[in-house]
């Protein structure tokens, strides 16, 4: 460890593809390529949002939606601008466990920032929904790594775009109703 922020960030990406307790290389468990399959898109949070809206809390799935809209092309944009390469893990299973060979930019995580803002979004309306939604969340960034189609920063970043996404919609939705 250096103490520099970045050569540590950069260490952490390179151990991710190393076999650990934490994050081996073998292939993840059903559920976990499952949910990363679901989330492509940003299509998991729509029938979400529709459980949140059957159980009282629609104005808090309108919210995450829209953020989650509002994320996902903003992802692919900064995707397109900071053209980062992908983690070389093509032969390990974990990374075969995906029938999607993605090829866009690593950075950020599309699905941990959709995925951030979708929560976030449905936290700030409702904590008691935020913190039924969080779980998923969680394990939609997670399997981004897990199947080493991502490096860590790209997931983290991803996850805090997306929080901000959600706060910068929550803002303007504030700002434009009486």
């Amino acid at each position: 460890m250096t103490g520099d922020p970045v050569d540590e960030v950069a260490e952490m990406d390179r151990d991710s593809l190393h076999d650990s307790e934490a994050m081996p290389t073998s292939r993840p468990p059903g559920w976990v390529v499952a949910v990363s399959l679901a989330a492509r898109g940003g299509a998991l949070w729509v029938p979400v949002a529709g459980v949140l809206a059957g159980v009282g809390q629609r104005r808090a799935a309108v919210r995450g939606l829209v953020a989650a809209g509002v994320a996902l092309p903003l992802g692919h944009l900064l995707g397109a601008v900071l053209a980062r390469r992908r983690p070389p893990a093509g032969r390990l299973p974990a990374r075969r466990a995906l029938p999607e060979r993605p090829d866009s930019s690593s950075f950020p995580s599309k699905h941990a920032m959709t995925a951030a803002a979708f929560g976030t979004a449905v936290a700030a309306d409702s904590p008691r929904a935020g913190a039924a939604v969080a779980p998923l969340v969680a394990v939609v960034a997670y399997s981004r790594v897990r199947t080493r189609v991502h490096w860590p920063s790209d997931v983290l970043g991803g996850l805090a775009l997306g929080g901000a996404v959600a706060w910068a919609v929550r803002r303007a939705v504030h700002r434009r109703t009486p």
